[in-house]
């Protein structure tokens, strides 16, 4: 599959999620939904075994400073995530670019506009590798993708610091410090 196809999927995709980021609407409280670290959804304590439902629920995510909520047109209400709402599961090489999919099923060319960054775990304090998936939502590198990864990197200097680096097209990115 040629790369310009890949992105027109991605960028059809990415149409398909409502328009969170346009809405506003009143705060309704919360809803004892739980986004876990290993980015599995709970509602009550209890996982939310439909994936399906798992989809919806993210599709209406959005993130406003530090907290998250499932906004629809006429309500926002907030929801707990103890890190980030996404885990980034799978990796693939398209012509010289990397695609990461989350666990989700979101899928996005590594890129200026979905960068990688070196971020500080809100459950354990290590900094790790994160990946913008859409709009301001990030999504940690499973351990087991990071190590698949790690194999494909070169260490290189970065601001007097040896970092070690992978390239996806034209955009260099840290895995971490070396």
């Amino acid at each position: 599959m040629k790369l310009e196809q890949i992105q027109k999927q991605l960028a059809t995709a990415d149409e398909k999620l409502p328009p969170v980021d346009k809405w506003d609407p009143p705060y309704c409280g919360e809803m004892d939904i739980t986004i876990k670290h290993d980015g599995s959804w709970h509602y009550m304590g209890s996982p939310i075994g439909r994936q399906a439902l798992v989809r919806l629920f993210a599709g209406v995510l959005k993130k406003e400073r530090d907290r998250y909520f499932l906004v629809t047109p006429v309500e926002k209400v907030a929801i707990e995530v103890e890190d980030v709402p996404f885990v980034i599961t799978n990796w693939r090489k398209e012509e010289d670019k990397l695609v990461f999919t989350s666990n989700i099923g979101d899928s996005f060319i590594v890129s200026r506009e979905h960068p990688v960054e070196l971020q500080q775990d809100r459950v354990n304090g290590d900094l790790l590798p994160y990946a913008l998936v859409r709009r301001n939502l990030y999504g940690r590198l499973h351990q087991n993708l990071f190590y698949q990864l790690v194999d494909l990197g070169q260490p290189q200097q970065q601001q007097g610091k040896t970092h070690l680096m992978l390239h996806s097209g034209d955009y260099p990115f840290s895995l971490g410090l070396l």
